[in-house]
């Protein structure tokens, strides 16, 4: 009965990582129920798994039961207890094997558990690889304290520390987005946005609706681009779940992305407003730091030479480095390049220096790169804080975009 259990849930040892050991479930205090903490409900599930993966169904039961009282709204966890207090009576033909009218009854809901079982396996499965990052985070700065990668097709959240020796993962989580999918275009069509994003703020949540959870913290949809791109609608926030839920379905908000309250709560404790990037993308190429060395110093030479060209008598070098659609804040380049020469002969002949700069690539039907950077003339302590939005375009970097922020 274990073995054949283990191969309708889709488990395996070899893939969970398990050994032929026992693991016997520590005892808890009778008075004392766990604190919600980010990551312990699917930790806990996880050794669920494999402990079924281990055929280790009893270890496994006493395991669910107590995951179940702790978190009684996980409806995962309360699936997965259901499945192993079957099996103790009968043969299990597959994830939420329960009877035919209560399966009909709720079919919809059925099936999104059983995509969020495999989602969460799969995450077992491929976990981020050691010491790597999105390739999309060709350099972050200081100011960057913190960034956030969401894989839509693996459905999780990754989150990250920028430190000394690099950025570093610090924790992912499962996460819920649209129920139509993703690639936002339209204001109401239900879907996430793909796109590279920065969070704006941090909503209070007692202002906020049960729907939202512990909090909410809004991003930048539209951006640059998709206002470019004639892309509508707004309010896409990362936010927790209805105190009824402890997860949701893997496509169940209204274009959001969803993540467990505890998960949510160390976010939000965690990154900072403005600074902190989140990138909204599937299935990311993972790579080493060092190996965006190339790309890095490649575009940051392009950005210093542009930095270069804004002195007086250089103004022709400099509009070489602007798209002939570059817009900005209603401004076409026309009205654009008549500030900046009004700008240039006001700072008069002293150069421009670029600090703290982070990069960050996005690339879908054009080639964009984000650059964010402390501008200021040499001698100065102190400056503005510019974002540029650069495209490939014809073998060159053009910029389509330029203004001040925070």
């Amino acid at each position: 009965m274990s073995a054949a259990f283990c191969l309708v849930m889709g488990i395996s040892t070899e893939a969970l990582g398990t050994t032929d050991k026992k693991v016997k479930p520590k005892p808890k205090p009778a008075a004392r129920a766990e604190q919600p903490r980010d990551g312990l409900a699917e930790a806990r599930l996880i050794e669920v798994y494999r402990q079924i993966g281990n055929a280790n169904t009893q270890d496994a039961l006493k395991l669910a039961s107590s995951l179940v009282a702790d978190y009684p709204h996980f409806q995962l966890a309360q699936l997965v207890l259901g499945d192993l207090l079957s099996a103790r009576s009968r043969p299990i033909q597959g994830i939420g094997d329960v009877p035919a009218d209560l399966a009909q009854a709720g079919a919809k809901n059925l099936q999104a558990l059983r995509a969020e079982s495999q989602l969460r396996i799969a995450a077992i499965k491929e976990p981020p690889p050691a010491d790597r990052i999105p390739a999309q985070f060709v350099a972050l700065a200081k100011r960057n304290k913190h960034a956030i990668a969401v894989d839509t097709a693996k459905a999780r959240l990754y989150l990250f520390e920028n430190t000394e020796a690099g950025p570093r993962l610090l924790a992912n989580y499962y996460i819920s987005v649209g129920k139509a999918g993703v690639g936002k275009n339209v204001e109401g069509d239900q879907r996430t946005p793909l796109g590279a994003y920065f969070i704006t703020s941090n909503l209070d949540p007692t202002s906020l609706k049960d729907l939202y959870g512990s909090g909410a913290l809004p991003v930048n949809y539209p951006n640059i681009l998709d206002l470019r791109r004639g892309k509508t609608g707004g309010g896409i926030w990362l936010h927790g779940t209805p105190s009824t839920q402890f997860t949701r379905a893997p496509q169940a908000t209204d274009g959001c992305v969803a993540v467990a309250n505890p998960d949510l709560l160390r976010i939000i404790n965690t990154v900072e407003i403005r600074t902190t990037p989140v990138l909204i993308g599937s299935n990311f190429r993972w790579v080493q730091p060092s190996h965006l060395g190339a790309e890095k110093k490649s575009f940051t030479e392009t950005l210093q030479s542009w930095a270069q060209s804004k002195r007086p008598g250089r103004e022709a070098d400099m509009m070489r480095f602007y798209a002939n659609d570059f817009n900005a804040e209603g401004k076409d380049l026309v009205h654009f390049s008549s500030s900046l020469r009004s700008e240039i002969a006001q700072r008069g002949d002293r150069p421009v220096e670029l600090k703290d700069v982070s990069l960050i690539r996005w690339t879908d039907d054009a080639d964009t790169m984000i650059a964010t950077f402390d501008e200021l003339a040499a001698g100065e302590k102190t400056g503005r804080t510019v974002r540029q939005y650069w495209q490939w375009r014809s073998n060159a970097w053009k910029i389509i975009y330029e203004g001040v922020i925070g």
